[in-house]
C-alpha cells in the first residue's frame, strides 16, 4: 500500500545546512542525479531505471533504494534483474505501509542508489526524517550516488504558482537548493495530448480516478503550463551553469545563448520612462534585464535616497534586478559588468549634459560606453531621456509605446 500524502507531526529536529553552506553536504560526495517531469506519468521513473539498467550492464554497483511502479507493467519489468533493498514495513493509525529503510542502504553502500519520489512525505515513525529528500541528502554525504525523480510542482519556489495555475494544494515540496546542487538534472518530457492519451488507457493513474484526474489537474492548460514551468527551470538551470563556467575561466567572448540587458540609471529625470522603455526591450527579446547604478567617489550613496528607492521599487515592480557599484570611472564600470555577466545589450539615456558628463570631465560617457561595449562585442542602446508631464499616467504610456 502506497504511503498517502500526510503531513508529519512535530520531531526531534534534524540539521541541514542553509543554502550557502549546501556544498559541504553535497559536492564533497555522492553524485546527484534528478529526472524531472512536469507531472506524473511523464516516464521519470522509466527514464531512471533504464539509466540503472545501462549502468549495471556496465558493471556498476546499482540497488534500488525506493522505486514504486504504481502496478505500470513496463516500470515493473524494468525493475526485474535489480537488487532491491527491502523496505521498512511501518504501522500508522492502523494502517501499514512501505518505506525506504535508509539504514539498510546505507549498510549494503552500494555505489549508485536508485530513489524514486524526491519530494515524497515519509510516514512518522518509519524513520529519523520527516522528508525523503532528507533521506538522499544523507545518502549522498555517506558517498553513495543517488538517482531520483521530481515534478515541477513540488519546487518550492514554483509550488505557490503551481497551486493558482491548477486549483490543487502542493504539500510536499523540495528545498530549491537541494535541488540546484544536483550535478545533473534531465528533462523527461511529453505532450499535453500524450499524456492525457496515457491516462485514458490507463497508464498513468487508476481507472476510478481518470474521470476527475482529466477534468481537474491533467486538463490540458494545465499540462502546457506545468510544462513551461519545467523547461523554463531547466534553462534557468543551464543558463547558471554557463554563467558560472564563465566566470571561472574569465572567459572573453560573448556566448548569446540569450539575450541579457543592462540598462544604467542616474537619478536624472525621465530614469523611470528609461527603465520602462529597457523593460519593454528585454521583454519583446524574452531576455533578463539588470538595473546598474554607479556611485562616483565623491558621490554620496543617500544623496536623493527618496528618489532611489522609488526606482529601486519600479525595478522590484519590472522583475529586474538591481545593482550598485562604487567606481569614479562609471563608463569602466558600467563596460566590465557588462563583461563579467555576459550581458548582449545596454540601454543609456541620452540628456544634452550628464551629471556623469559634469564629474568626468573627459568627454561624453555615452560615447565612451559605445566604444568598449563595441570591442567588448556587446550592442548599445541610446534612449532619448524624456520626463513625462505632472499627472501623466504612466499605464496609458507604456500600453501605447508597447
Amino acid at each position: 500500500m502506497t504511503a498517502p500524502v500526510i503531513e508529519p507531526p512535530a520531531r526531534a529536529p534534524v540539521t541541514f545546512p542553509d543554502e550557502g553552506d549546501a556544498d559541504s553536504v553535497v559536492e564533497a560526495a555522492g553524485h546527484f542525479r534528478i529526472y524531472l517531469g512536469a507531472v506524473a506519468g511523464v516516464g521519470k521513473t522509466y527514464d531512471m531505471l533504464n539509466e540503472g539498467k545501462r549502468r549495471l550492464e556496465r558493471g556498476t554497483d546499482v540497488v534500488v533504494g525506493f522505486v514504486e511502479a504504481h502496478k505500470r507493467p513496463l516500470t515493473e519489468a524494468l525493475l526485474e534483474g535489480f537488487e532491491i533493498v527491502p523496505r521498512k514495513k511501518v504501522e500508522y493509525r492502523g494502517a501499514q505501509f512501505e518505506e525506504m529503510d535508509l539504514d539498510a542502504v546505507l549498510a549494503r553502500h552500494p555505489k549508485v542508489a536508485l530513489v524514486d519520489e524526491l519530494a515524497h512525505t515519509n510516514v512518522p515513525g518509519s524513520g529519523r526524517h520527516a522528508k525523503r529528500w532528507e533521506d538522499v541528502l544523507e545518502l549522498l554525504d555517506a558517498g553513495i550516488d543517488v538517482i531520483t525523480t521530481l515534478n515541477i510542482q513540488h519546487v518550492e519556489s514554483l509550488a505557490d504558482a503551481v497551486e493558482q495555475m491548477t486549483g490543487a494544494k502542493v504539500r510536499e515540496r523540495v528545498p530549491d537548493w537541494v535541488v540546484r546542487k544536483a550535478n545533473q538534472i534531465e528533462l523527461v518530457d511529453s505532450s499535453p495530448e500524450q499524456l492525457r492519451r496515457r491516462m485514458l488507457h490507463g497508464n498513468i493513474y487508476p481507472p476510478e480516478k481518470i474521470p476527475y484526474a482529466l477534468s481537474h489537474f491533467f486538463q490540458t492548460d494545465n499540462l502546457i503550463a506545468l510544462r513551461e514551468l519545467a523547461l523554463r527551470f531547466l534553462a534557468d538551470e543551464t543558463e547558471e551553469e554557463l554563467l558560472e563556467h564563465l566566470r571561472r575561466h574569465r572567459e572573453k567572448r560573448l556566448w548569446e545563448t540569450r539575450e541579457r540587458i543592462l540598462v544604467a540609471v542616474t537619478g536624472a529625470p525621465g530614469t523611470d520612462v528609461l527603465l520602462r522603455r529597457a523593460a519593454r526591450l528585454s521583454a519583446r527579446a524574452k531576455g533578463e534585464l539588470s538595473v546598474i547604478h554607479v556611485i562616483s567617489g565623491d558621490a554620496s550613496p543617500t544623496k536623493d535616497k527618496t528618489g532611489f528607492e522609488s526606482l529601486r521599487t519600479l525595478v522590484s515592480d519590472l522583475g529586474a534586478k538591481w545593482y550598485e557599484v562604487s567606481n569614479s570611472d562609471p563608463a569602466q564600470a558600467i563596460t566590465d559588468f557588462a563583461q563579467e555577466n555576459q550581458i548582449t545589450q545596454i540601454v543609456l539615456g541620452s540628456s544634452q549634459r550628464s551629471r556623469w558628463q559634469e564629474m568626468m570631465g573627459g568627454g561624453p560617457i555615452v560615447r565612451r560606453i559605445i566604444r568598449r561595449a563595441g570591442d567588448l562585442g556587446i550592442d548599445v542602446h541610446v534612449i532619448a531621456r524624456r520626463e513625462l508631464p505632472p499627472g501623466f499616467d504612466h499605464a496609458s504610456e507604456l500600453t501605447e509605446q508597447s
